[in-house]
């Protein structure tokens, strides 16, 4: 087993039984190696700098009662509310005061809000023309990514969860179909936007193999970020009592992940902090490059529960975190480069 991880590094894949191994093993050497060669790859392409990016949470209404979410439509437990424009361009100018180059404007899958946001764009880009946009609103109409995209739009992180239709209808309600999710993601490729996928780690019903076809997904699709984190029950869903997932395995992805495709932009998810103490700086030190704090203002924080006990630090706190370790955080606003 130990000719793996350099098998791995060497060729950028695996066949699915190795895979399994590195996904499956308890050998603590092997997992080692595993993490200190994506770091090593990781820090080859990115030096010992990590980009920020800042999340602004700005809206918690959503169409979808996907079983996971802690914002799906049926759950009454929390007050709705979406920011106004000018209440988004403050969080932009606070973020930016703070030297973050990249805004991650996060919501709820609402497609008529969503068209509505190409003027808040539009207002970001002009205010901000060195910034790099982030959008993550779910699945929208071909012609609103098109109008996001002209706007100003330079990024989108639509997750995956799952490769497996069968394991995606065991999470979503009847309706929601894998196969849009996929065109989705193809079509924002087409139109030019930088493009996120991803899975939850554990969640309700996964197996190995399904972890090993949601890498092979990302092979074939080749997305420039991979949003990977585990799984957190939340209240008010249909999984409040599943047990959470693992944070090693999300780990151990993330290093998977690096070696496959060293110039991917892998966010240390604020999911991995609220399950393991540490979890940046294990993500960090597993390959991952990214990290977002959080800029949405304090008093909508609570109503944007995805989950349960999200963290939540800023970006002071995180440089002290990152140079505790060794590493800084880079000025730029961090575009992927193959």
């Amino acid at each position: 087993m130990q000719e793996l991880v350099g098998t791995l590094a060497q060729h950028r894949t695996l066949d699915d039984e190795g895979l399994r191994m590195l996904l499956e093993t308890e050998d603590g050497t092997l997992l080692q190696e595993l993490h200190e060669r994506a770091r090593g790859v990781a820090e080859e392409r990115f030096g010992k700098k990590v980009y920020l990016r800042a999340l602004i949470e700005w809206s918690n209404v959503c169409r979808n009662d996907c079983l996971y979410c802690g914002i799906r439509k049926s759950n009454g437990a929390h007050r709705r509310y979406s920011l106004t424009q000018d209440e988004i361009l403050q969080c932009c100018e606070k973020a930016w005061a703070q030297g973050i180059r990249t805004f991650v404007l996060q919501g709820g899958e609402n497609p008529p809000a969503a068209r509505g946001l190409t003027g808040t764009v539009a207002a970001i880009r002009e205010a901000w023309p060195e910034a790099a946009i982030t959008l993550s609103l779910g699945e929208l109409p071909d012609e609103t990514f098109r109008r996001l995209k002209t706007a100003g739009a330079d990024r989108y992180l639509l997750r995956h969860e799952t490769a497996s239709p069968v394991h995606y209808a065991k999470l979503h309600p009847a309706g929601m179909r894998l196969e849009t999710r996929l065109q989705c993601i193809r079509t924002l490729k087409e139109l030019g936007f930088q493009t996120g996928m991803g899975m939850m780690v554990g969640s309700p019903f996964q197996t190995t193999e399904e972890l090993i076809r949601d890498l092979r997904l990302i092979e074939r699709i080749r997305p420039e970020m991979a949003g990977i984190g585990p799984f957190i029950p939340a209240k008010g869903t249909p999984f409040a009592t599943h047990p959470a997932g693992s944070a090693d395995k999300t780990l151990r992805l993330y290093s998977i992940l690096r070696l496959m495709f060293p110039s991917l932009l892998i966010p240390a998810t604020t999911a991995l902090s609220t399950l393991l103490e540490g979890g940046r700086r294990a993500g960090i030190l597993a390959g991952a490059n990214v990290i977002m704090p959080n800029f949405t203002p304090p008093e909508h924080r609570a109503d944007y529960a995805l989950y349960e006990g999200k963290s939540s630090d800023d970006p002071q706190t995180i440089e002290q975190e990152l140079s505790a370790i060794g590493y800084g955080i880079s000025p730029s606003r961090g575009d992927y480069q193959a």
